[in-house]
């Protein structure tokens, strides 16, 4: 089961350091992401939202190679597979496009908003739905990063250390 993390920012930037700080502790397999969301609320208070994953083109990408691989059964049949081939590939992108674009994964874009709609303006928040986590490493990564919890699945003792270690003092560096 995955845990719902969102932590907010006083700048408006610092919730897209933070998510590229996620991604390479991903790349070192001691935190698995199943969705992220960045939100950001500028001076006038308008929100914008920015997916970290790409449901449209993942959608036409998937799309066209199906749709490809059907055209060309079906051109089979007519003894023109090339042009099945062709059809097929760009109508099934297109559906796929369409399908991803539709589609919502993850966390829910009508609750990103809604809270979104709570930040100050010029600040940012990040969205996290974690499945799997090495909770001493990437707390550590994390130390001092002036964030505040601003909801959480998770158990009271598991969001009480997160806050401790997004307001503790930043471990200080060998070099």
């Amino acid at each position: 089961m995955s845990d719902l993390i969102v932590v907010g920012f006083d700048s408006i930037d610092e919730a897209d350091k933070v998510l590229l700080k996620l991604d390479a502790l991903k790349k070192e397999y001691l935190v698995d992401l199943e969705d992220a969301v960045v939100v950001t609320r500028n001076a006038e208070g308008k929100v914008h939202l920015k997916q970290s994953i790409n449901l449209t083109g993942i959608g036409a990408s998937s799309g066209l190679l199906s749709g490809a691989l059907w055209g060309g059964l079906v051109g089979l049949l007519f003894l023109n597979p090339l042009a099945g081939f062709a059809i097929g590939g760009a109508v099934g992108a297109g559906v796929g496009a369409l399908s991803g674009s539709l589609a919502d994964y993850g966390i829910d874009d009508d609750f990103i908003k809604s809270l979104g709609q709570t930040i100050p303006n010029n600040s940012s928040a990040l969205f996290v739905l974690v499945r799997k986590v090495q909770p001493e490493k990437v707390l550590a990564e994390f130390s001092g990063l002036k964030g505040r919890v601003i909801k959480t699945s998770l158990s009271p003792e598991q969001e009480q250390k997160l806050q401790e270690a997004l307001s503790a003092a930043p471990a200080p560096t060998n070099g």
